[in-house]
């Protein structure tokens, strides 16, 4: 449930927006992003979101399809355009993002008595981000999808930390989610925002402390940590390629991590997997369309020595 948007991305790398003049069109948006990931890897997957009635909405709501997400929740508003995001490719660590979702994101147009209720909380695992909290009514549906869901399942509150989307401090409302989810998933400056702590595994221990079953804690070239209420940590190094996108990562590391989770992994098994999946996708220069398939993860994976 969350952030859609048509991703512009210059097709040659290194080059400032203001040299670019030829760019890729592709679906963005972190949760839309995580349901590709996981249909990808075989998975039956749907998103709760909303596109302007314009042309790129169409678009958005085809690209779902063509992935094999379920679109049925994901409707039109006629007030606002659907929301587009330039990116500057700098490999190997700087890709600034440029958000257009003035003066308003469809997605954050999403009401509480518009949530179905029942699909949320029948779902084997419900995510959700940290920007849908950022601006009412998502804030208010997105806080009662996840009363709906009662923690009936894996309950993922990806932290999203954007703060150029947010005009007020997000910490009430994180602390609110938190206490309703049972998995966060985020890196160190957005555990520092939703916990005031930086390091990891203090991170970990506090996001365990606000609610949650399970804490991921995201480290870029250091790897991944996990820690579980019943006491289990687990730490797994990053698998190494040559970035040429860090910026989708994240999401084919969720949607993984979703998967990981439904095939009833160990918690190892799980980390290495969607680290392996985020790894392939900062190799490549999109997002969505970059989100790989199951043999390309193993294959990885063999390369890695981890099957």
């Amino acid at each position: 449930m969350g952030r859609i948007g048509v991703d512009l991305y210059p097709l040659k790398t290194g080059v400032p927006l203001a040299e670019a003049d030829t760019f890729g069109k592709f679906l963005g948006g972190s949760p839309a992003n995580v349901a590709v990931a996981a249909a990808r890897l075989g998975r039956r997957t749907a998103v709760i979101t909303r596109t302007g009635a314009d042309p790129f909405g169409a678009y958005l709501r085809a690209e779902l399809r063509a992935f094999g997400v379920d679109d049925r929740w994901v409707a039109e508003v006629t007030a606002h355009p659907t929301p587009v995001t330039f990116c500057e490719v700098f490999p190997p660590d700087h890709f600034p993002l440029y958000f257009y979702r003035l003066p308003k994101a469809p997605d954050l147009e999403i009401a509480p008595d518009e949530i179905d209720r029942t699909a949320v909380r029948a779902a084997r695992v419900f995510w959700m981000t940290g920007t849908g909290l950022s601006a009412e009514p998502s804030r208010a549906a997105t806080l009662a999808a996840l009363e709906a869901r009662s923690k009936s399942g894996p309950t993922v509150f990806d932290l999203d930390w954007r703060p150029t989307l947010w005009d007020g401090p997000p910490q009430p409302w994180y602390e609110r989610a938190l206490g309703l989810a049972t998995v966060a998933v985020g890196n160190t400056e957005e555990c520092a925002v939703a916990t005031g702590r930086r390091e990891p595994y203090a991170a970990a221990e506090a996001l365990l402390a606000a609610g949650v079953e399970l804490a991921v804690v995201k480290r870029g070239p250091r790897g991944v940590l996990a820690v579980h209420r019943d006491g289990a940590a687990v730490e797994v190094p990053p698998v190494e390629v040559e970035v040429v996108n860090g910026l989708g990562a994240g999401d084919a590391f969720g949607g993984a991590l979703c998967h990981g989770l439904l095939a009833g992994w160990d918690l190892e098994r799980v980390l290495r997997y969607a680290n392996a999946a985020g790894a392939i996708v900062a190799s490549r220069l999109a997002c969505s369309s970059a989100m790989p398939f199951p043999h390309e993860v193993e294959e990885v994976l063999g390369r890695a020595g981890a099957v």
